[in-house]
């Protein structure tokens, strides 16, 4: 059996309207970027990574500033066009990718990190099923999303992942 073909998808089209300032460029204690550690963390489980919601990056679909869920959309439809099984997702402001969450995020239906929605498992033939969320009147709450698709929630006890939202948050690590 071939091994699954996956795509890693960082989700950074954000306002940062809480951080004050485009936080996937806000630099780390090291030196490098939100964006950088976020790549990095994703790379080693995936195939290819690409961004969404930034210029020069995959756009947010159907349209720009939907959320998290634009991005996602680009993502799922991208992974489907090249031949992806699927992706798995973080979000620009989080540095740090657990080395063991893909083996328990995969399988056959959409998954998501308890208390961490945005680093996910997303089969690629929800790309439609997206395109029709979308479409609808609703709030466009990734919330919705995974209820709608009967995600899992995966747990790890005892995880704390910092979550980067306000300079403070930064200023913390």
């Amino acid at each position: 059996m071939a091994a699954r073909r996956i795509l890693g998808a960082v989700l950074a089209g954000g306002r940062s309207s809480r951080f004050g300032s485009d936080k996937a460029l806000a630099v780390m204690p090291d030196g490098r970027t939100l964006l950088d550690h976020a790549i990095a963390g994703l790379a080693p489980h995936v195939e290819k990574v690409v961004i969404c919601g930034r210029a020069g990056c995959l756009a947010d679909r159907p349209a720009p500033d939907m959320g998290p869920l634009g991005g996602l959309n680009a993502a799922l439809h991208h992974a489907q066009a090249h031949g992806f099984a699927g992706i798995l997702t973080t979000g620009c402001d989080m540095p740090v990718y657990p080395a063991d969450l893909p083996a328990r995020l995969i399988g056959e239906q959409a998954a998501i990190l308890e208390g961490q929605q945005l680093l996910g498992w997303w089969p690629a033939s929800l790309a439609n099923a997206l395109d029709a969320h979308l479409a609808e009147a609703n709030n466009r709450s990734i919330y919705g999303w995974l209820d709608r698709i009967g995600a899992r929630a995966v747990t790890m006890p005892g995880l704390a992942l910092p979550n980067i939202n306000r300079p403070e948050d930064l200023a913390a690590l």
